[in-house]
């Protein structure tokens, strides 16, 4: 495998990912953002954050699935949320878990959830980019 996922010492184990990733495939992946269109280019949930959080894993997913590799080789995730708050974590978890469902995945890969302001255009609610690391 081509990413070890630890928590390392000293740091606060969380259950929805873990803190460090080590790389050590030879072929780095490097993913846009995506966002909850689908293959049409059509939106996916309007006004549903936990719906277009699905649609953007699931997005992730076909992108690194056509690099060669799966969830299992994703090193880095940086989610954006418009208007963050905290309270809206339980549409980030239950999307996520939706969409790795699917997939038939389980990651845990680090990542970041940022708040912005705006997104490409109004009616985009998240975006997810990803790093993947190929063997």
């Amino acid at each position: 495998m081509t990413i070890t996922l630890i928590d390392a010492e000293g740091l606060p184990k969380v259950d929805f990912h873990r803190q460090v990733s080590v790389a050590t495939g030879s072929k780095l992946v490097f993913m846009a953002g995506q966002v909850a269109w689908d293959a049409d280019g059509a939106l996916v949930g309007e006004g549903d954050l936990c719906a277009q959080i699905e649609q953007c894993f699931l997005n992730v997913g076909a992108a690194v699935a056509e690099a060669g590799g799966s969830f299992d080789d994703i090193a880095k995730l940086t989610i954006y949320i418009v208007d963050w708050t905290i309270d809206k974590g339980p549409l980030l978890r239950e999307g996520r878990a939706r969409a790795f469902a699917k997939l038939g995945v389980n990651s845990l890969a680090p990542g970041t959830v940022i708040g912005v302001a705006a997104l490409y255009t109004p009616d985009l609610l998240v975006e997810i980019e990803a790093i993947a690391v190929i063997d």
